[in-house]
């Protein structure tokens, strides 16, 4: 990853924020993370406040092919059981095997959300999202992909898991290949104290025609105050030959209230 770019953003973050955490007091409603594992939460945003999640992921397997982006999702909840969220990569750079840079912005995820509430403890969700080709050609679909996600998530005592099953139909795909991608993921968090948390997560993919793929995710989350929550972790894929890594950090923070 490019650190005078890290750098940048990172203190452009901090700066941006910094007025929004001097300001915490303790009856006001706290940010809640779908970042950084792959899994989302049924749960949904405080209703009526905006919610921006931002970060930096770096991916590599060794070769010279790699991948920077700036994730970035505005969220905006209804109620406690609607809402609607849009994300996209502000930025991708997407090198190759043989070197050659492609650089622009990717595609865009519009998601609509709605909890299956069952009791304190659990809940059910379901996710239906369109992916819109935005992306410069070579960094994301080349027709709209369409998705749903189900989603379990379930406190038991200290410890909060959140499984989801993701199916993707894509817009195109190649020769002896399926459009329809399927997705499994299942992460394990805790707070360790007030403000730290830690997370787990296993997921893959599997798609007809194209080797599946496994994945292992750490990451830890630090809460600044109740609306600004920091995070960092590492993911490695779980296959023989060369190993894919991704490092990446972020953010989630409640912004501001609209109605």
């Amino acid at each position: 990853m490019d650190l005078t770019f890290g750098a940048a953003l990172a203190a452009t973050t901090f700066v941006a924020l910094a007025p929004a955490t001097a300001l915490a007091v303790d009856d006001e409603p706290a940010a809640v993370p779908y970042r950084p594992s792959v899994s989302t939460p049924a749960a949904l945003s405080t209703p009526g406040w905006i919610e921006i999640e931002a970060g930096v992921l770096h991916e590599h397997d060794g070769s010279p092919a790699s991948r920077d982006s700036v994730p970035v999702t505005i969220k905006l909840a209804f109620s406690p059981d609607w809402g609607v969220r849009v994300g996209a990569d502000a930025w991708v750079r997407q090198r190759d095997d043989t070197g050659h840079r492609t650089s622009g912005i990717g595609d865009t995820a519009v998601v609509v959300k709605r909890r299956f509430a069952v009791d304190d403890a659990n809940a059910f969700g379901l996710e239906v999202a369109v992916v819109l080709p935005t992306a410069r050609r070579g960094l994301g679909e080349s027709q709209a992909a369409y998705g749903v996600n189900g989603i379990y998530s379930g406190d038991f005592g200290r410890w909060h898991t959140d499984i989801n099953v993701v199916a993707t139909r894509s817009g195109d795909a190649d020769a002896g290949t399926s459009r329809l991608q399927w997705l499994g993921a299942a992460s394990l968090s805790t707070a360790i104290d007030e403000r730290w948390g830690v997370v787990g997560e296993l997921s893959g993919t599997n798609r007809r025609g194209v080797d599946a793929t496994r994945q292992f995710l750490v990451a830890a989350s630090y809460n600044v105050s109740k609306r600004l929550v920091l995070d960092a972790g590492a993911a490695r894929s779980l296959r023989s030959g060369t190993p894919t890594w991704s490092a990446f950090t972020g953010f989630t923070w409640l912004a501001g209230r609209v109605f």
